[in-house]
């Protein structure tokens, strides 16, 4: 495997795989530790890919691997809030995150591969180990639990 390869496909897929560490995570070290952990995998695996899609569902699936692992970890008992300092645009992007990361995990995570990864149900059931009947339910009770949320809180302008 070449360095230029390698460079070429973390370029390729590095953004994917932090925005969706990130989103399950709501940590920017925690996204960071599974970024480098996915990208170590893929250069001790080696693997070879098909197709342009058959890659990034790799990456995310060992990314959802990765922070799921990190949430079993013991020391992740004691979980912190997440800072207000990081760097959101603006309010509503702040606001956005903060009603997000109140959902379940699997909400989130499916939530975050339709809209910020452009992926069909069919592709996400791939990456996320279910079945496209039971992503596009779950995408459904998302968005009712999103719709909820931002109601509450008032926040219909977001």
């Amino acid at each position: 495997m070449s360095v230029q390869r390698d460079e070429e496909v973390v370029a390729r897929q590095g953004p994917s795989v932090y925005r969706l560490a990130f989103a399950q995570l709501r940590s920017q070290a925690d996204a960071e530790d599974v970024f480098q952990e996915v990208f170590l995998r893929f250069v001790e695996k080696g693997p070879e890919f098909e197709s342009p899609e058959h890659e990034k569902a790799w990456f995310l699936r060992v990314t959802l691997n990765c922070c799921r692992n990190v949430w079993r970890a013991p020391w992740r008992k004691r979980d912190v809030p997440l800072d207000e300092s990081l760097p959101f645009e603006t309010r509503d992007q702040w606001d956005l995150h903060r009603e997000l990361s109140k959902l379940p995990k699997k909400y989130r995570a499916v939530l975050h591969l339709f809209y910020w990864e452009d992926m069909p149900a069919g592709e996400i059931a791939r990456v996320t180990g279910s079945t496209p009947g039971a992503v596009r339910k779950q995408l459904e009770r998302a968005r009712r639990m999103m719709k909820e949320l931002i109601e509450e809180e008032g926040l219909e302008h977001v």
